[in-house]
């Protein structure tokens, strides 16, 4: 499995996506056996957190650009919810 790749960071968001959807589409066909089916789940609990990581450096990176009187500012990125004070 790619258990060893997710732990060392190595693959893609994309890659951890694709995998996380393949171990998904295996546990809801009911056909694996418990012991298979609880290291798949682990599996795609590391892969979740894998994309969740990478997902929070991205949102570190990103700036907005916000036109105001004297131009165009930067800003850091910040969520819909959290500027609307949900």
């Amino acid at each position: 499995m790619a258990l060893k790749a997710a732990a060392n960071n190595e693959i893609s968001f994309e890659e951890a996506m694709e995998q996380l959807e393949k171990i998904v589409e295996r546990l809801e066909s009911g056909d694996v056996p418990l012991e298979t089916a609880i290291e798949l789940f682990q599996e795609g609990m590391k892969l979740s957190q894998l994309c969740g990581g990478k997902l929070e450096q991205v949102e570190r990176k990103i700036e907005l650009l916000i036109e105001t009187e004297q131009g165009f500012q930067k800003k850091a990125f910040a969520p819909m919810n959290e500027e609307k004070g949900e």
